[in-house]
């Protein structure tokens, strides 16, 4: 560890800190390959995410609880591997970010588990404005994400990133080479117009709503929640996930570390993947 590392580190203590306390690691938050809900981030949304990301906190499992909080993110930047590319041809790129922990008794077992490569795959919570179609670019359309269409594969693009929470130690990411968690805006789903989406569709509003009150109530409301959306229709999943959105993050609810006084996006439907 170099003395410009650990003064970036030191910008988030509260005590100027020694080498021999800090542990520090690497972790690729996300990247521009096509997950497994069907969806990959733009260029510009990577950008955007290792801006927002330097100084959040890394909890286990997306549970919102300080008891969970292991790690604060110093540094992140956006990298290019020329040597690899995407499924759609396009030069693989990443986020890489560097993170610390402070050494203690209590984390000495977790800091093991990172240096065996037990503990590496992670998830990131964000906010994206916009969720567009790779086929015909609009946010609401026909085309369904893995199906090609005149040679062109189908999948949504994430942009217009407004906000970022807080990443995770996850056992399964959506993403292969990372794992990531989203956060969208009400009209990327409001419309459903052709009857083959509407169960996907669902599908998807269901599981919003599963994470939503999970970070209302804990796993017992989760699991209530999810029986009752069951038998749900669209129409009624959207407004419960509004109404769950809207008692989550309209008392300020946050999994930083650091409250912040506004979160930017609010207004957005949540998933964690």
């Amino acid at each position: 560890m170099d003395k410009e590392m650990l003064e970036k580190i030191n910008k988030f203590t509260r005590r100027p800190f020694t080498e021999d306390e800090i542990y520090v690691f690497s972790v690729i938050l996300c990247d521009n390959d096509i997950d497994r809900d069907g969806e990959r981030f733009s260029d510009k949304a990577l950008d955007k995410i290792a801006e927002l990301f330097v100084g959040k906190t890394g909890i286990f499992d997306h549970n919102p609880s300080s008891s969970e909080q292991t790690a604060r993110i110093f540094e992140a930047e956006v990298i290019s591997d020329d040597s690899r590319r995407t499924k759609t041809g396009e030069i693989y790129k990443c986020v890489r970010a560097d993170a610390y922990m402070v050494r203690t008794d209590e984390n000495r077992s977790l800091i093991a588990e990172i240096d065996g490569g037990i503990k590496k795959e992670v998830s990131v919570s964000c906010s994206a404005a916009k969720r567009s179609c790779s086929v015909c670019g609009n946010v609401s359309c026909s085309h369904v994400s893995g199906r090609e269409y005149n040679g062109k594969m189908a999948y949504r693009i994430l942009d217009d990133i407004t906000d970022a929470y807080e990443w995770s130690f996850v056992a399964v990411p959506a993403q292969v080479g990372a794992g990531v968690t989203k956060k969208f805006s009400s009209d990327s789903v409001e419309s459903v117009p052709v009857e083959g989406d509407i169960a996907k569709a669902q599908d998807e509003l269901r599981r919003d709503i599963r994470r939503l009150a999970f970070f209302n109530g804990g796993h017992s409301t989760a699991d209530i929640t999810s029986v009752a959306a069951r038998t749900m229709n669209t129409s009624q999943l959207i407004s419960l996930k509004k109404f769950l959105e809207k008692k989550c993050f309209g008392r300020g609810v946050n999994v930083q570390l650091e409250p912040e006084n506004n979160i930017s996006g609010s207004t957005s439907e949540f998933s964690l993947r």
